[in-house]
């Protein structure tokens, strides 16, 4: 198996600064087929990406990472087995929040832990529909006491703006992660939760690096696309790419990515992500893949450094498009508009 860069996020919790993402094999982006699903993650282990990305409300995907972990051990033993990290998420249905108790909590980890045939779970992230329910503390809470029981290693969030961040923190819970939409494309978190994230000890995973694949070679020179898009994650990130500063920005962005590209040897795509582990407080990116059709360019973002003129070319492009709107999220929680009303929000009780 090939070793990539570690990184240690707590004392005796290392991870692979390039994470397996499982969102693109919960539907929604065409049919799975087991075998070769679990095939593939045994190919990206074994090329060095040993941390997994998945959820409690991604369908069927902590069943196939649990089913590549017995097939992982069966082939390299447990003591490889014991370098595989799984980060899944806890996300309560909106219509669930208002009643939500500590059994309702335990029994997405116990389910987690069944599917993911784990007696520990390695980090779970937490997220929260709805801050006008103000709850999340409590779950919060009840999180620590299974982490306490031996349930849970780590905890973390995802999608927390920085107010709740603090306020978390300001608790007595210290979450070593925070799971936030981040890219070249997409700043918020620059507004304040980098700051913060830095003053308290937190480290941020980033996912939509590659703008669910705009931020492609495929897309150098093409034409904008119309409704209705290929799938539910290309229409999300291109209300992203029309907040960024429209079509002719993105392909100036692009432009400049493909002659860094050119200059390392490698794609777009592992240039974007890859620019995205330079950021200050970063610890990796989140890499969404159906197969290993780009296992290559996913392994090369682990170790692909960028210059100062790299940097300046991408600066240059970013300062004269736009952040969008508000803080981390703020968007996605406005459930009337466009980037609202695209989200899922009572997936555990479907699954």
């Amino acid at each position: 198996m090939t070793a990539l860069p570690l990184i240690e996020l707590r004392p005796g919790y290392s991870i692979t600064r390039v994470i397996r993402g499982g969102w693109q094999l919960a539907g929604g982006h065409g049919p799975v087929d087991r075998a070769e699903a679990v095939a593939d993650m045994m190919a990206f282990a074994e090329a060095g990406i040993l941390t997994f990305d998945c959820a409690d409300i991604y369908t069927g995907v902590e069943e196939l990472i649990g089913a590549f972990r017995s097939a992982f051990a069966d082939k390299h033993g447990q003591a490889a087995l014991a370098a595989v990290h799984v980060h899944t998420k806890l996300v309560p249905d909106l219509t669930m929040l208002a009643t939500c108790d500590r059994a309702y909590v335990a029994g997405i980890v116990e389910t987690s832990l069944k599917r993911l045939r784990q007696e520990r779970l390695d980090l779970v992230q937490f997220h929260w529909w709805d801050y006008a329910v103000p709850r999340y503390l409590d779950v919060l809470g009840w999180l620590k006491e299974l982490q306490a029981e031996g349930k849970i290693a780590q905890i973390g969030a995802t999608n927390f703006d920085t107010q709740r961040v603090g306020e978390i923190f300001d608790a007595g819970i210290p979450l070593m992660s925070m799971q936030v939409q981040y890219s070249l494309l997409d700043r918020r978190p620059e507004r304040a939760l980098v700051r913060l994230a830095q003053d308290r000890g937190l480290w941020l995973f980033c996912y939509g690096t590659v703008a669910g694949g705009f931020l492609g070679d495929r897309w150098l020179g093409a034409a904008e696309p119309r409704e209705p898009m290929e799938n539910r994650s290309l229409t999300k990130y291109k209300l992203i790419i029309d907040d960024f500063g429209g079509w002719d920005l993105f392909q100036a962005l692009l432009s400049v990515l493909r002659g860094i590209a050119d200059r390392h040897g490698v794609d777009i795509a592992t240039v974007a992500s890859a620019a995205m582990l330079d950021r200050p407080g970063v610890a990796a990116v989140i890499v969404g893949a159906r197969n290993r059709a780009h296992l290559a360019g996913n392994v090369a973002v682990a170790t692909l450094r960028l210059t100062d003129a790299d940097r300046a070319e991408i600066a240059a492009i970013q300062a004269q498009s736009r952040i969008p709107e508000g803080d981390v999220y703020t968007l996605e929680r406005d459930r009337n508009g466009p980037h609202g009303r695209i989200m899922k929000y009572n997936l555990n009780a479907a699954s």
